[in-house]
């Protein structure tokens, strides 16, 4: 499975931005993608994951300014970013699991695999 990602950049606080990322190759066991994210000096932490059948999970700290959705068809995520601040700054990685389990949402060790990751600045 290979995942590309795009999107991220540099944007003031309160501004948006838009990742996406889409899964290649053997993608039939994958039944869970979406973001996780780190900063420097911090370990990487989950941001929002959605299931095959579109079930959302999101961190306290993005829950109503990020929104994550998911287009079968074209294996692809998108996460949409509202109202950004400068905390929300770290390289952003695209993951994508199989199997992983409700319990097992949050943790970034259930993700089989991992996008190259991109960054996301946000000035104050």
């Amino acid at each position: 499975v290979q995942l590309q990602a795009s999107g991220g950049g540099l944007v003031q606080a309160g501004g948006s931005l838009r990742l996406s990322c889409t899964a290649s190759g053997s993608i039939f066991s994958i039944n869970t993608m979406g973001w996780h994210r780190q900063a420097p000096g911090k370990q990487r932490e989950l941001v929002a994951v959605i299931t095959s059948r579109g079930s959302a999970n999101y961190a306290d700290s993005v829950k109503g300014r990020f929104t994550i959705s998911r287009d079968n068809a074209k294996n692809t995520v998108f996460l949409q970013m509202n109202s950004l601040e400068p905390d929300d700054t770290a390289v952003y990685y695209c993951a994508a699991g199989a199997g992983v389990i409700t319990s097992s949402l949050r943790r970034p060790s259930a993700y089989n695999y991992w996008g190259q990751g991109t960054q996301v600045t946000v000035s104050s």
